[in-house]
């Protein structure tokens, strides 16, 4: 089984904002070079909602 981890950090200057990661996280799929299964994000801190569903690239 292959896994493939790395941490991404945003900063943002207000309370609140979106931040589109869809080009990071296609990003990571590429250099994890794994072919299936899940990628799973998850957020440190409490209150940053994460809600993307990504399919694996062929």
């Amino acid at each position: 089984m292959k896994s493939y981890y790395k941490e991404l950090l945003f900063e943002i200057k207000t309370r609140r904002a979106f931040v589109n990661i869809t080009p990071e996280v296609e990003q990571c799929l590429a250099e994890s070079l794994v072919q299936e299964g899940l990628c799973l994000k998850r957020q440190r801190l409490a209150g940053f909602p994460v809600s993307e569903t990504y399919p694996m690239q062929e």
